[in-house]
């Protein structure tokens, strides 16, 4: 007996499915992201890798600029780095750099978020306000806050209504390094407070509901509720940050130029014054300062992907 007599059809008997893409056999290989990625690859490898690869074979020669040879020499220059007092001043410095600014900008940031993330009206203002000196150049920054350490400054002439005689900020070894902190701070507080506000509003309200009804206030609500959420933002400041603070360099260079006695001295700076600020450039010491510099900031990004990887996706 036919099935077409019995009002049944094969075509219902078996599920459709959608048509599936042509198999590609194991020895194939998929060329078309390749491609896409080709243009990409080749501009980072002449821009980036090309010349990355020949500062770490200059940084084992003596490198000739003006004849354009470069003379094998081995460990040559990392012996001179590590009997160099004024490298490890550098160091030191860039030492104290970090510490004195990752964990303000990880905290006054989150501060600020908080604030701003309040809804009330004119709100809109104060958040364009904090963000105004990200968008500013550096180059003007440091030389308006120049303009405000001066002796006859706008902050010595505040101190002097106040009774208080003018302050060295920038000519004082014990405050030039810590008076480019502050540049630093004041520009990136408004970077990471964007940061903040994006964990912060992706935050559910109901949260913040079920704290008011167990009896947490405005502040210990943050301290249950925002700080423990927003600690996957707080990682991510503080790597960013240090990683930033670690190659601060146009600070430096417009407010201090490393002085006095080298107490504003950073690595970078101290790289970039080997290799080219000086009338006798020694291109391959500042490569191998330079290959130091990368070491420290690859350990960094490894810190960053370790704990982020022992941390939750962010909320």
């Amino acid at each position: 007996m036919r099935l077409e007599a019995l009002g049944f059809r094969l075509e219902a008997l078996v599920p459709s499915s959608p048509s599936l893409p042509p198999m590609i056999r194991p020895h194939q290989v998929n060329w078309t992201p390749y491609l896409f990625l080709a243009p990409a690859l080749l501009l980072l490898g002449l821009t980036v890798f090309l010349p990355a690869l020949q500062a770490f074979y200059l940084s084992f020669t003596n490198y000739d600029p003006i004849a354009g040879t470069a003379s094998w020499q081995g460990w040559a220059n990392f012996d001179r780095l590590l009997k160099d007092e004024v490298f490890w001043q550098t160091i030191r410095n860039t030492i104290v750099y970090l510490c004195g600014v990752v964990p303000i900008l990880v905290f006054a940031p989150l501060v600020l978020a908080i604030l701003v993330n309040q809804k009330l009206k004119g709100m809109s203002f104060f958040r364009a306000a904090y963000y105004v000196p990200v968008i500013i150049s550096m180059v003007v920054a440091g030389i308006a806050w120049k303009f405000i350490y001066a002796e006859n400054g706008l902050l010595n002439q505040l101190l002097k209504v106040i009774g208080i005689s003018a302050i060295p900020w920038l000519t004082s070894p014990s405050l030039a390094l810590f008076s480019v902190m502050v540049v630093t701070i004041w520009k990136g507080l408004g970077y990471y407070m964007t940061i903040y506000l994006a964990g912060l509003q992706s935050i559910p309200a109901d949260l913040y509901e079920a704290a008011a009804i167990d009896g947490s206030d405005s502040y210990t609500k943050h301290w249950d509720i925002t700080i423990p959420l927003m600690r996957p933002y707080m990682l991510l400041v503080a790597v960013i940050s240090a990683i930033a603070a670690t190659k601060i360099f146009e600070e430096v260079y417009i407010m201090t130029q490393g002085g006095p006695r080298n107490s504003s001295k950073t690595v970078v700076y101290y790289l970039y014054q080997q290799g080219f600020g000086s009338s006798n450039p020694d291109l391959s010491y500042a490569c191998t300062i330079g290959l130091v510099l990368f070491l420290i900031v690859f350990t960094l990004s490894l810190l960053n992907l370790k704990l982020s990887q022992n941390n939750v996706n962010l909320p």
